[in-house]
């Protein structure tokens, strides 16, 4: 039986265009490719399961220790934003539960925008060539058109006394928004006796 478009005719075959196509006519090269791409697409779907599961479960698993921990010794266990980590009693092994924000921009990086484009007018041309090509690539946008949010919060850490630059920092600071976040785990084992450690991939491309 086929196995990736099972919603057509009996007798026929669904192509990436959507047309059908006589199974007597699909070469057996063609069916062949479909069967291992059906195969593949089958376990890769049982192994994200299981990485699934695995994450939901080790969330869980930590929040109850940071409950008990909390109960019995009235102490908070984490750090910043929910971020957390654990070592096995040997030091050997670490995991850590990573809280990861995604933020954005609103309007008000416009104005900041404006007021450091004020700046770099007014400053002596040439005495600040370091700055103009800070401010110039922190307001690059990718491919995709997006501001890179790290560069822009950067500028913070600049220490430029302009009365109209402290009014963009503090801009820049109220612009930003928090749209999101994403949760992680991050296993880690010790190499050998050193104290560096090496993380244990549970993504394919890290295995």
């Amino acid at each position: 039986m086929h196995n990736t478009t099972q919603t057509a005719p009996l007798g026929y075959w669904q192509d990436a265009k959507g047309c059908l196509v006589p199974e007597s006519m699909i070469r057996p090269i063609d069916r062949e490719r479909d069967r291992l791409v059906a195969e593949l697409v089958t376990k890769a779907r049982e192994v994200s399961k299981v990485l699934a599961d695995f994450k939901a479960q080790a969330f869980g698993d930590i929040g109850a220790f940071i409950d008990l921990s909390a109960e019995q010794y009235d102490a908070k266990v984490g750090g910043k934003k929910g971020n957390l980590t654990l070592y096995s009693y040997d030091g050997k092994y670490r995991v850590q539960r990573a809280i990861q924000e995604r933020i954005a921009f609103d309007e008000r990086l416009q104005a900041a925008k404006e007021l450091i484009d004020e700046c770099l007018h007014d400053w002596t041309e040439g005495a600040r060539p370091e700055i103009q090509a800070i401010v110039n690539q922190a307001f690059d946008t990718d491919k995709e058109g997006q501001i890179n949010t790290g560069r822009v919060l950067a500028l913070r850490r600049l220490a430029i006394t302009d009365e109209r630059w402290q009014r963009a920092m503090a801009a820049i600071g109220e612009a930003v928004q928090v749209v999101g976040s994403k949760s992680y785990i991050r296993i880690y084992e010790r190499i050998g006796e050193t104290d560096q450690y090496q993380p244990i991939p549970l993504d394919i491309a890290g295995v």
